[in-house]
């Protein structure tokens, strides 16, 4: 089975010494790019004014639809990408300006998110999983992917993914390449949301169970699976945040309010 304790550094002391303290604030799978300008008003509108009542927000995976670089950042790269994703990451630093945490996970689409993007976010990186505590209440968080264990293929590619040494020979290759590649893979992935969700890609009990033990919670918050919902597990509650999609279809998306009451999910 899948070590999924792998990553678990430490545990986060975090607001609720106080009932008065302000919430925190969960988002995940958002997938921002600029193809989707609604989802990305929405993201705006959540920084901008949401997240005012926040003492912290935390994203938990996929925030963007790809990243292949931090270089991406740099102010010489030109392109509309490039545009986008700095205009992204300066938007969540005026978090910090406000006085407001962030902290980003990284997820399946975003792993690649590195110390250059969070200094410029003004984000801590969290690893995944990671345990709070918040209002007297154990929280295991992750972006959910490693969970998912009835699908041996993909575990595989997520263990190659987040190898160091694959990693640097992909950040190695020029820039227009890397998002070529990056271009290349939203296709595919695009063309499999057509299909029928199969079970293999959702969470399993067992991998749950596991979590749930190595780290001592009995409340877990999570994305990935796109299948919101708050589920009574055996050994604790899992709470299952939205993905963001405003541009086609039925608009979805939400986040999770965690204070002094309890956990809540919301409608953005």
């Amino acid at each position: 089975m899948t070590d999924l304790t792998h990553g678990l550094i430490d545990s986060m002391e975090t607001a609720g010494a106080h009932a008065t303290a302000r919430p925190l604030f969960f988002i995940s799978d958002l997938h921002l790019s600029d193809a989707i300008p609604k989802t990305v008003a929405a993201f705006e509108h959540f920084i901008e004014v949401t997240a005012n009542d926040a003492d912290s927000v935390f994203i938990l995976g996929d925030l963007f639809e790809f990243w292949v670089g931090d270089d991406v950042l740099a102010a010489c790269v030109q392109g509309p990408r490039a545009a986008f994703a700095r205009r992204m990451t300066a938007l969540m630093h005026t978090l910090s300006e406000r006085g407001i945490g962030l902290y980003v996970m990284h997820g399946n689409r975003d792993f690649l998110l590195g110390k250059r993007f969070m200094r410029a976010a003004g984000a801590m990186s969290l690893p995944d999983p990671f345990v709070i505590t918040a209002f007297g209440t154990r929280i295991v968080v992750a972006h959910g992917d490693a969970l998912c264990t009835d699908d041996p293929a993909y575990q595989r590619f997520r263990r190659f993914a987040r190898n160091q040494v694959a990693q640097q020979v992909f950040l190695s290759l020029p820039l227009k390449l890397r998002l070529s590649i990056a271009e290349r893979m939203r296709s595919t992935s695009e063309d499999g949301r057509m299909r029928p969700v199969q079970a293999k890609y959702d969470v399993t009990r067992s991998a749950v169970a596991q979590l749930f033990a190595s780290t001592g919670t009995h409340t877990m918050i999570h994305g990935h699976t796109h299948l919101p919902a708050r589920h009574r597990e055996n050994d604790g509650v899992r709470w299952v945040m939205p993905d963001w999609e405003l541009d086609h279809g039925e608009p979805r998306g939400g986040y999770l309010r965690v204070d002094a009451e309890g956990i809540r999910a919301l409608p953005l």
